[in-house]
């Protein structure tokens, strides 16, 4: 991830990011990423668990666009 977001323009982009995880959260993992990017507008993420179903992961999508 780090050697993407270092060579990818993210320039008039918003970036939420996420992951799946069995116990640890992102940590700083968003901003670490965001200050590698250098550009794009980079909001807070979220981490979910590894059994999350589509129906949250919907409502999550949905809860961001309001």
């Amino acid at each position: 991830m780090s050697t993407y977001v270092e060579s990818y323009d993210f320039d008039g982009i918003t970036v939420i990011p996420f992951c799946t995880s069995g116990s640890s959260g992102m940590g700083e993992s968003g901003d670490n990423l965001a200050q590698l990017a250098g550009s794009g507008t980079w909001l807070a993420g979220e981490r979910f668990s590894g059994s999350v179903s589509e129906e949250e992961l919907k409502e999550w999508i949905e809860s961001l666009q309001e």
